[in-house]
């Protein structure tokens, strides 16, 4: 095996961010750049010596490419063994059930999620670690250091592994072993559904339309929804992975859904309705003739999770990111289970997953999963939705407004600002940061603020502390506001907003949401100043 020594980098910008390293499609084609990268990866781990990894990715474009190159970096490496899924293909919650039904050391996932895929698209990659969730920020801080350094990489001169065959293969002195992307997926589904009862859901005539969004959720949700639970064929659209999703945008909410949408509020509405993402990783779930944020989707499964037979025995706590709405608290305290509340993104969750002190995990962005993989899961998501409403005998629609006249109603609405010029952007958050202090007692467009902060994150397992998290508004009366950079975009910035007014048991439920909100919209766009900072008022997409 001859190992090839190329000389490159350091490249600017290869920060990870709270899901790996995304960048436009092209700059990861740029010669060495990925290879930098994922040689950078393998330093700040301590070599790919003897090791195992789990590679796959979502089908964007350049996936093949790049998963090509990662075997041969492995290879050069020293890595013992790859798992990859067929053609590529590997949801990323089936990467972290991969990773831990296997015991790797680690795995490397190609996808940029929800983004747009194609050329002139986006593209991402990230590490995940032996538990099969996304590396801590002691890891992707270390994997920084090393792209700020790194001149050379390690690979073979060795033309491509066949991955449309099911076996192993070797390539240097590595072995690679090509699996089928949905089976040992669907088995771990098995053991947490009753697939019996939800099977019986659709032989009474139980009717479901599930957009996989021309992403690469398809294969796996053909393969359970319709072959194995019986689902009218034709009940998963968009089933085929696509370079670029189709020529769409794979971000399962009502806007990039329209379609679903559109359907799910006509008189030919299906019972149910779901959609996934780029990975597989999120989810939407409407009922006919109604949404459900993901908030509500969370406390709902909180609420009715001892219905599966997976987590009948109860749930040890429940997990939130900071932006989602309070209301799975709600569900915790009657309970009589853990509550957490954490920074955005997905690797905060891993410890207290590890540590058994919490089942359920969610995040406003869409995000659903429990503690059977370390990632959020879309599929696993509808399965229990189905499971739940399986046993309940009831709609979506009915299992929503009695959750509503039990727990209370947190209206929620999430206000997204997209490539804003990031010196505006930052002004924004600037300009809050520096009246935090102030805020409290004052009134703004009518509201009179009770609390305000810069939200920091105490790891009750390691101690780590995580600052400057999202800066966070409440209002007396139970409304919320959170400003927040996100760190998902490939260029300039999206300026976050999220809005919360909750209602209690006895108040009216059944008002629009943007109306419940408004109060708190106005008093945010106040204190923020949007319209004099990034001159607009009006968010690009609303969810």
């Amino acid at each position: 095996m001859q190992i090839v020594t190329v000389s490159k980098g350091p490249f600017e910008g290869q920060k990870p961010g709270t899901s790996g390293l995304r960048k436009k499609t092209r700059v990861f084609m740029e010669p060495g750049y990925l290879e930098c990268f994922v040689q950078s990866v393998f330093n700040a781990i301590g070599g790919a010596q003897g090791k195992s990894f789990v590679v796959g990715g979502d089908g964007r474009y350049y996936n093949r490419e790049a998963i090509q190159s990662i075997l041969r970096m492995a290879a050069a490496n020293g890595a013992a063994r790859v798992i990859v899924g067929q053609g590529g293909l590997l949801s990323t919650p089936a990467v972290s059930n991969l990773i831990r039904q296997r015991g790797t050391d680690g795995g490397l996932v190609l996808s940029a999620s929800h983004n747009p895929g194609g050329i002139d698209a986006d593209f991402g990659i990230k590490y995940n670690i032996s538990n099969g969730g996304p590396a801590p920020e002691n890891i992707t801080a270390g994997i920084f250091e090393q792209t700020r350094s790194i001149s050379s990489y390690a690979t073979l001169d060795t033309p491509d592994i066949d991955l449309s065959t099911v076996g192993p293969a070797s390539l240097g002195g590595m072995v690679v072993e090509v699996v089928d992307p949905v089976t040992e997926y669907q088995a771990l589904m098995e053991t947490l559904f009753d697939f019996d009862r939800i099977a019986g859901l659709f032989k009474g005539g139980f009717t479901l339309r599930f957009d996989a969004m021309h992403a690469v959720t398809g294969p796996y949700a053909k393969a359970i929804l319709e072959d194995r639970l019986g689902a009218p064929a034709g009940s998963v659209v968009n089933a085929v992975p696509s370079e670029d999703f189709g020529g769409g945008h794979p971000d399962p909410n009502p806007v990039w859904a329209k379609e679903l949408m559109d359907l799910m509020m006509s008189d030919a509405a299906p019972d149910f309705g779901a959609a996934s993402d780029g990975d597989g990783d999120r989810n939407m779930i409407v009922g006919r003739g109604v949404y459900v944020t993901p908030s509500d989707s969370l406390a709902v499964l909180a609420a009715n999770a001892h219905l599966a037979p997976g987590y009948r025995a109860g749930l040890a706590g429940v997990a939130r990111s900071m932006p989602t709405s309070g209301a799975s608290d709600r569900v915790a305290a009657k309970l009589g289970i853990n509550s957490f509340e954490t920074p955005t993104g997905w690797k905060f969750f891993g410890n207290l997953l590890d540590a058994g002190k919490v089942t359920l995990c969610g995040e406003e962005s869409a995000g659903t999963g429990s503690d059977h993989v370390r990632e959020k899961d879309g599929l696993w998501a509808v399965l229990l939705w189905l499971n739940i409403l399986a046993e309940a005998g009831r709609s979506v629609e009915q299992i929503l407004t009695d959750h509503w006249a039990e727990f209370g109603r947190n209206y929620y609405s999430r206000h997204d600002y997209e490539a804003v010029p990031t010196e505006a952007a930052q002004a924004v958050m600037d300009r809050v940061s520096q009246r935090l202090g102030d805020l409290p007692g004052t009134v703004a467009a009518g509201q009179t603020v009770s609390a305000a902060d810069s939200f920091a994150y105490h790891d009750p397992v390691d101690g780590s502390v995580s600052e400057n998290q999202g800066l966070r508004v409440s209002f007396e009366g139970g409304g919320r506001a959170v400003l927040r950079l996100s760190g998902t975009g490939t260029e300039g910035a999206t300026l976050r907003v999220y809005l919360e007014q909750y209602a209690d048991p006895q108040a009216d439920h059944g008002l629009d949401a943007e109306t419940a909100l408004a109060g708190v919209r106005d008093a945010l766009l106040e204190i923020a100043d949007l319209g004099t900072l990034i001159g607009r008022t009006e968010p690009d997409v609303r969810t």
